[in-house]
């Protein structure tokens, strides 16, 4: 079968598309894969000393959609569409970025109604990031009234679908992104107002700077993350699941102390299947499907996927790149 494979050297990865044994694949569930999306984690097993790829040689694409071929889990039935992202697919075993994939079952979630393959690789993990954001933030109170939703990262993949989910369930996003020239995309999607990365917090302070929003979805970490735990208002919470702008964290106790804010971890990977069921079935029926396309920079056969990665760890891509592996 035809795969995208990265494999890590002492100097440098290096990421080839060639031909691998279906044999060599493990788990209890082997898909035909109709369609794979590129993410920025699969973009980090390209740089040196990472710790994304954990075997190597390692196919790539950590999340897919297909049809399930052959089962050991008899909850899983061969002949169903279904969704198979996290523990472990494209990091400690073979991924998307093939035209059969062999994953855990525990990986393995049924396509939600409303959702083909094309559609739910178009959010993807992602998506199914977005969207557990979101509702971990409603499940601590959060409504469209209490005022501005602040989502970082904007015109990426978790943060341009963060939007459009949001603004389509009501909130008045405010997107902050460090690529000014994507503000006519962002208000199209859904953003109230577009600001940069400086504004988050534009009067930096020691402690506390000005209170300004009610929530906050952050896909940047690091300086970032901090601006917003200052900025928060009383009361309010921030969902973080991301680390393109650092992973360290350096701030006071006194937004938690002195404005009761919450800062709350989102993970995609380890997330248990009864969960993952509900995050996929939620983000179905609240992300509007005309925004599908809006979100889908463009559509890439196996062949163009190491180009598209080398985008993305710059910086270059603006939503989803979603992967047709028999194209």
């Amino acid at each position: 079968m035809r795969a995208v494979i990265v494999t890590q050297r002492p100097d440098h990865p290096t990421i080839e598309v060639g031909r691998m044994d279906p044999n060599q694949l493990e788990g209890e569930v082997l898909i035909e894969v109709v369609r794979a999306a590129v993410n920025f984690k699969d973009s980090m097993a390209l740089q040196p000393g990472n710790r994304v790829a954990r075997i190597s040689p390692l196919i790539g694409g950590v999340d897919l959609a297909g049809t399930v071929l052959e089962s050991s889990d008899p909850t899983i039935e061969p002949g169903s569409l279904v969704i198979a992202h996290g523990h472990g697919i494209g990091t400690s075993s073979h991924g998307g970025f093939a035209e059969l994939a062999r994953v855990p079952a525990r990986s393995v979630v049924a396509m939600p109604e409303g959702l083909d393959a094309r559609g739910a690789m178009a959010l993807g993990t992602a998506g199914f990031t977005a969207m557990a954001s979101l509702l971990a933030l409603e499940s601590g109170g959060l409504t469209p009234d209490l005022g501005d939703l602040l989502v970082t990262g904007a015109a990426g993949g978790v943060g341009s679908i963060a939007v459009a989910l949001a603004a389509a369930s009501g909130y008045t996003v405010v997107g902050s992104s460090g690529r000014p020239a994507e503000a006519e995309f962002l208000h199209h999607i859904g953003c109230a107002r577009v600001i940069g990365r400086q504004e988050v917090d534009p009067t930096p302070s020691r402690g506390l700077s000005e209170e300004r929003w009610a929530g906050a979805i952050d896909c940047v970490g690091g300086a970032t993350l901090t601006a917003i735990l200052k900025t928060l208002r009383y009361g309010g919470a921030v969902a973080a699941s991301g680390l393109t702008g650092g992973s360290e964290l350096t701030t006071s106790v006194f937004p938690f102390i002195v404005r009761a804010v919450r800062l709350l971890g989102i993970d995609s990977v380890e997330m248990p299947a009864g969960e993952r069921s509900v995050v996929w079935q939620q983000l179905a029926a609240r992300f509007p499907s005309a925004r599908i396309d809006d979100i889908v920079e463009r559509e890439v056969g196996l062949d163009e996927v190491p180009s598209v990665l080398e985008a993305i760890a710059s910086g270059r891509v603006r939503g989803r790149v979603v992967v047709d592996p028999h194209r």
